[in-house]
């Protein structure tokens, strides 16, 4: 099984800053996020063969916490989306072009200077791609719209869907490479 989490909170999350690529730790209450994941999951005897993460700090913090002793191999390729001039704004006042970006994902493009949503779903899908055969369990930690670029790939029937969908700091989703392709998503509760 592949279990796919999003990072636990930040001072910036907390804050409703675009965090991106700013690379700060995880706060108290992200820090107890990931502790009750890694108890949910040792309650059902889940343990980790492989462990990956972004690169940023939250994320291998979350990684480190949910699966203790495991190494936690960095890839790029999970890093949160470029925002760019964006990077750090306040979401409670974001500027009109990243409203209308916000508001509808799929049809309309982010403003000059982001990454674009297809490029996210392009590194995340080479990145899937690399799990295939591993054995055992194996953790992806990463960030909400690089988890959702995840997602987009491993449901191409979505049409966009899990772009405007909310993942919850530490929420879970897991798949499974069988019979040639991966298993629909689901998250876990």
């Amino acid at each position: 099984m592949i279990y796919l989490i999003r990072h636990g909170q930040t001072a910036l999350n907390k804050s409703h800053a675009l965090q991106g690529r700013s690379d700060s730790c995880m706060n108290a209450a992200g820090i107890e996020q990931a502790r009750t994941v890694a108890r949910l999951l040792s309650a059902r005897d889940v343990t980790f063969g492989h462990v990956f993460s972004s690169p940023l700090q939250r994320a291998v913090q979350t990684a480190r916490i949910v699966a203790p002793g495991v190494p936690v191999v960095c890839d790029e390729r999970l890093i949160e989306m470029d925002y760019g001039p964006y990077e750090g704004m306040d979401l409670t006042a974001p500027p009109p072009e990243v409203v209308t970006f916000f508001k509808d994902f799929v049809h309309n493009p982010a403003p000059e200077g982001m990454e674009s949503l297809a490029s996210v779903v392009a590194r995340a899908g080479s990145f899937m791609e690399e799990l295939r055969d591993l054995p055992g369990n194996v953790l992806v930690s990463t960030h909400a719209i690089a988890l959702k670029g995840i997602l987009e790939y491993l449901t191409p029937d979505s049409r966009g869907a899990y772009w405007s969908k909310y993942v919850g700091n530490c929420a879970v989703y897991v798949t499974q490479f069988r019979n040639g392709r991966f298993d629909v998503p689901h998250e876990l509760r």
